[in-house]
């Protein structure tokens, strides 16, 4: 499996599995069928509602935990510094593991001190209790705030898809030493049926969904898929057994963009 290397030298596989809106016996099967098609790298989060799910499926597969690469996210409301501590005991207990390889901020939230969470997201990595951190859904503007107190961002994790590029994000992000990570990049399946997806699907004899991840990945980007149907777990598993050429991936970025998919009520998009 392709890695890319985050700042602080942890390797984070180029694919993983997404657990959202995976939950009781679809999230079970899910994780089970990928880590038996060969995936390593797992993502979920607190709001998920899913560790026990992910836990149990990790412990049944009996992959070592080094062979295993695990993301999980605190909870926008629970930033505090002693908020974050608990959490990740919880966190460790509901999933089964000794350790998180990449703890994310899941959404900013003005409202508490970043260096605070991050004091506490340090205190833990300097414990063996975390690996890397990062953040979730965090805009330029957001990131400029959390540079300016001196801290250090590895991963951003943002809804990313062919008509949602982020290319001005990505190209900052690059600026910053700050590794991207593309969640709904299929658009939730709309995607599929892009005329340059399908177009490059014919091409390289590969499914659509393929097409995306490929792309998405060549740009040096992170992609965590999520599908409960086997097949269609494996057949994104397999979007890395062959190379788009420059100038697709070219005519990928050139797909019209449009709005972003994920509206909340708790949302900063607009900072």
């Amino acid at each position: 499996m392709k890695t890319f290397r985050l700042t602080d030298g942890v390797n984070i596989p180029a694919l993983g599995f997404g657990t959202w809106e995976l939950t009781g016996a679809d999230c079970s099967i899910g994780v089970a069928s990928a880590l038996e098609i060969g995936y390593r790298h797992i993502d979920t989060a607190d709001r998920y509602g899913n560790h026990h799910e992910v836990g149990q499926a990790i412990k049944n597969s009996g992959i070592a935990r080094e062979e295993l690469f695990i993301t999980t996210k605190v909870w926008h409301s629970d930033l505090e510094h002693p908020k974050v501590l608990e959490s990740v005991d919880r966190f460790l207990s509901e999933l089964q593991i000794p350790y998180i390889d990449l703890l994310l901020v899941h959404w900013p939230n003005h409202l508490i001190s970043i260096d605070e969470t991050f004091s506490a997201m340090a205190e833990l990595q300097a414990k063996g209790t975390i690996r890397a951190y990062g953040v979730s859904n965090f805009t330029i503007h957001h990131i400029e705030d959390v540079m300016a107190k001196g801290c250090q961002i590895v991963n951003n994790q943002v809804e990313l898809h062919p008509s949602f590029n982020q290319m001005e994000l990505k190209n900052y992000c690059d600026s910053k030493n700050i590794l991207v990570t593309a969640y709904s990049p299929l658009g939730r399946g709309a995607e599929l049926q892009n005329p340059t997806v399908v177009e490059l699907s014919q091409k390289y004899g590969v499914s659509p969904a393929q097409v995306i991840l490929n792309w998405i990945v060549s740009r040096g980007i992170v992609a965590i898929p999520k599908s409960k149907t086997p097949e269609r777990i494996k057949d994104n598993f397999n979007s890395l057994n062959w190379q788009m050429e420059p100038q697709d991936i070219d005519k990928m970025n050139a797909i019209p963009q449009s709005d972003r998919l994920l509206v909340t009520d708790w949302q900063e998009f607009d900072y």
